[in-house]
């Protein structure tokens, strides 16, 4: 807006501040115009980072000690429960891709938050009253007998059990789905500001994580191995009770996106279209397979339908891209039927989505990496020595390494790294954000290789003193894994950050939170990988070894380091992958 003051007898033009003007596609939580200037901004996104520790403490509370509950007092086997557990992990990450289709179609971040975290509180109630009753338990018994064997649960309090553990995967799926992007729509991207700030907001949402993390696997793990379970479950329902109102207290802050219709069904619908119409382009010369189509009929929609609000792609001279071109036929002047009447708008922004999808499928193999050095690590620490001075550390409370490494790299990635990479490469972004998920994959390749070489270094240290045999702890320190959790950490933190920015960024505006949900989702993937990846290793090994490389009881008789230098080779080729298709990217939004 152009405003005129006199100044010393001449008219001086300026240009006044958009901040008070209303936002469009936005509106806050009463569903009035959201205000620039009053809605959103770092106030508005610090409730939600202090929401997502808590939620983080409650998930992760119950989630990196369960195996523990499920086999001491649900009494399932231990490979029963640590396939619960995986399932239970996996399926919570997948729910996010749920929580952000449903954000993006009908409700908004800001509901979704609130029904999931309702959802999640559910469930560990639900958890709570079977660890503090005993009849809602099986009976008591000693696992070491085997005389009498222990009943696993079953009947009524098995269904309580798994309603209350899917309960809490369905409020956990929800929150993650909705919350990061609820928090990156705080900021007005239109400005070198805004972004900047979105930016620092995705780095120490990592950073909230990792401290929910920590207080997770310490503080209320040591209460539920030494206090009992039901003090362990009813700290996460308080936890995440308390964060209902903390999230409710920004309410007058926030900014919320509204809802702009099912982004699966655009994507269908081009696909649809695209499909119908080669099968009839023999005959049908209207079908627009060039980049020539009038420049006004690429901002037209079918009947009824809104063209996508993303103000950096939906514009009258947007024409058909190179990229994907047999999409490009599901535009036509004379479509056969309505529905599958498509903008132009709408095939760019599928083909953005479709391009998004092999960066989501070259971050699995890294969440392969973490789950399994989460699981072998514990177990390879188990066997050394565990003692700081006199301090002795539990071999679970291993996780607290990359935690603590993600929670020191945050603030000096933001501060200190990306200032400095901002002026040496004199761009907005100094680091893009491919070159910071391909930095995090290159450290989970030399994570991989670094736990090789110190598996190798103790089976030496066992063999020398003919310990091979023994279950006793020998005599190396298990600081040596924190070498691997270091370079852990630091991918962490690298890629989770980087993809959440990432597909936040580049995919349009009516499918960014199910977008968003791709980070999820690929840890899920991740999860269900390391447990299939396992089971083929000693299935091929035990054809053409005779002996499996991962199993037996005894963690010296397995061949552990030929597994992660498997791991570091299979990441080496994904990379690779990694970089054929970043190599070829265009960024739609990066400045």
């Amino acid at each position: 807006m152009i405003q005129k003051a006199e100044c010393g007898g001449s008219t001086v033009s300026y240009e006044k501040p958009h901040q008070m003007e209303p936002l469009e596609g936005y509106v806050d939580w009463r569903k009035r115009p959201a205000v620039g200037g009053r809605h959103g901004g770092m106030l508005a996104a610090s409730f939600i980072l202090a929401v997502e520790a808590l939620e983080n403490l409650a998930f992760l509370a119950n989630a990196s000690n369960l195996v523990l509950y499920l086999t001491k007092f649900m009494h399932f086997s231990p490979s029963n429960a640590a396939n619960m557990v995986t399932d239970f992990m996996g399926t919570a990450f997948f729910l996010a891709l749920l929580g952000g289709f449903l954000a993006d179609s009908f409700f908004t971040t800001y509901s979704i938050y609130l029904i999931s975290a309702t959802i999640e509180f559910t469930g560990l109630v639900l958890l709570t009253l079977q660890a503090c009753i005993p009849s809602l338990k099986p009976p008591s018994c000693n696992l070491s007998k085997t005389e009498a064997p222990c009943l696993e649960v079953s009947g009524g309090r098995a269904v309580m059990l798994f309603a209350g553990l899917y309960l809490v995967a369905l409020g956990v799926g929800g929150i993650k789905g909705s919350l990061p992007p609820h928090g990156a729509e705080q900021f007005d991207e239109t400005t070198a500001e805004g972004r900047k700030r979105r930016s620092t907001f995705f780095n120490y949402f990592v950073f909230s994580l990792s401290c929910g993390a920590l207080m997770a696997v310490t503080f209320v793990v040591w209460i539920e191995d030494n206090k009992g379970w039901q003090w362990g479950f009813g700290i996460s329902t308080v936890t995440i009770l308390i964060s209902i109102p903390i999230f409710l207290l920004g309410s007058s802050t926030y900014r919320i996106k509204v809802p702009e219709g099912s982004p699966i069904t655009t994507v269908l619908k081009v696909v649809a279209a695209a499909t119908y119409n080669t099968l009839k382009s023999r005959n049908a010369s209207h079908v627009v397979v060039s980049m020539d189509l009038n420049p006004s009929y690429a901002s037209q929609s079918s009947e009824g339908e809104e063209v996508n609000s993303n103000k950096k792609l939906s514009n009258p001279s947007r024409t058909l891209s190179h990229n994907l071109k047999f999409l490009n036929r599901a535009v036509t002047e004379e479509p056969n039927h309505e529905f599958l009447q498509c903008t132009v708008n709408q095939v760019e922004d599928v083909k953005i989505v479709l391009g998004i999808l092999p960066f989501f499928m070259s971050t699995i193999i890294l969440n392969c990496c973490l789950a399994q050095l989460s699981t072998f690590s514990v177990q390879q620490s188990a066997t050394m020595n565990t003692k700081l001075g006199s301090l002795r550390v539990p071999p679970a409370s291993l996780p607290v390494f990359p935690v603590l490494f993600i929670m020191l790299l945050a603030p000096v990635y933001d501060h200190i790294i990306l200032p400095f990479t901002r002026k040496l490469t004199k761009t907005e972004t100094g680091i893009t954000h491919l070159q910071r998920i391909g930095t995090g994959l290159v450290l989970s390749i030399m994570a991989m290789a670094v736990a090789a070489l110190v598996e190798v270094k103790r089976k030496n240290v066992a063999e020398k003193l003919g310990k091979m045999n023994s279950a006793g702890p020998l005599p190396i320190t298990f600081l040596w894994i924190a070498l691997q959790y270091l370079f852990l950490g630091s991918a962490d933190l690298f890629t989770l950050a980087g993809m959440m920015e990432f597909f936040f960024t580049e995919a349009p505006q009516s499918m960014r939170s199910m977008a968003t949900a791709f980070s999820w989702a690929s840890l899920a993937m991740g999860y269900y990988l390391s447990s299939v990846l396992v089971a083929v290793v000693n299935k091929v090994t035990r054809h053409f070894c005779q002996v499996p490389w991962l199993s037996g009881s005894d963690l010296n008789q397995y061949h552990l380091e030929r597994f992660y230098w498997l791991m570091c080779i299979l990441s080496g080729v994904n990379f690779l992958h990694y970089l054929f298709w970043a190599c070829r990217y265009k960024y739609s939004t990066l400045t």
